[in-house]
């Protein structure tokens, strides 16, 4: 018969809070995404054994406070220029793993510049790109990836194209790029997906300390605030609507 103290054994433990994850309160909406992802990127440092040699850069909107919950070096960038400030930190520190961790808002938007000529260079950074189609922070307004007919708080009547554009799809365009390395889109709001999307980041992380250029795992989430819907209802809208706009799976991998 198996003890109380063989349960507690290390090699019996089947799931288990990752060690770089402390213990500050998550102040993500029940039902967000980030903190999934937040435990991924954790798990993977952990397992490369890189925790003492990651620097994680992050910029304005939900993903501002990734910081004060993974127990690495953060910096925190202006809105939209987290590549430009990764680039700077992996090109003095080579032998650093260096990523961005970002929101639709921040990246699609104002950061288009930055992460689009970052990855055109071939920075040898990994960019953690978080899709839910909307400003989810500041209110719920109509981001770049909010879809055609997709009502925000700036768009009460639905997005139209005439009046507010296409949705931008960053990542297809990140896939024309000849620095990019490695470009997937994945989700995490099932337990194959979260499987998935981990394999994504640790092999974005690897490409990044191999030198192969830039890695963008781009991650479909849902915005139970925003969307103003229930966890469930949520993840049931975003397969519906969102995977047919942006469907899941590697757009480009150069190792293949």
């Amino acid at each position: 018969m198996t003890s109380p103290k063989d349960i507690r054994r290390p090699e019996n433990i089947v799931a288990a809070k990752p060690r770089l994850l402390n213990d500050n309160t998550m102040h993500y909406c029940p039902g967000c995404s980030h903190g999934v992802v937040h435990k991924l990127v954790a798990e993977v440092i952990e397992e490369m054994g890189a925790e003492h040699i990651a620097i994680g850069v992050a910029p304005v909107g939900c993903a501002v406070m990734a910081y004060n919950y993974l127990d690495i070096d953060w910096i925190e960038a202006a809105h939209g220029r987290a590549p430009a400030i990764a680039t700077a930190v992996k090109r003095l520190n080579p032998s650093k793993l260096v990523f961005t961790y970002q929101g639709d808002g921040d990246l699609a938007a104002i950061g288009t510049a930055e992460t689009i000529h970052a990855a055109n260079r071939g920075e040898n950074i990994a960019i953690i790109f978080i899709n839910n189609g909307i400003y989810g922070m500041t209110g719920g307004q109509m981001a770049p990836t909010t879809l055609e007919g997709m009502v925000t708080a700036t768009t009460p009547y639905g997005r139209r194209v005439e009046l507010n554009g296409y949705p931008l799809n960053i990542s297809d365009l990140a896939t024309r790029l000849d620095g990019t390395c490695y470009v997937t889109r994945q989700s995490v709001h099932t337990a194959a997906s979260v499987r998935k999307a981990k394999k994504a980041i640790r092999k974005a992380f690897e490409n990044s300390m191999n030198g192969l250029g830039t890695s963008i795992v781009e991650i479909m989430s849902t915005c139970v605030s925003g969307w103003k819907m229930t966890p469930e209802k949520a993840n049931e809208w975003m397969e519906k609507n969102m995977f047919e706009k942006y469907p899941l799976g590697d757009l480009k991998d150069v190792s293949k």
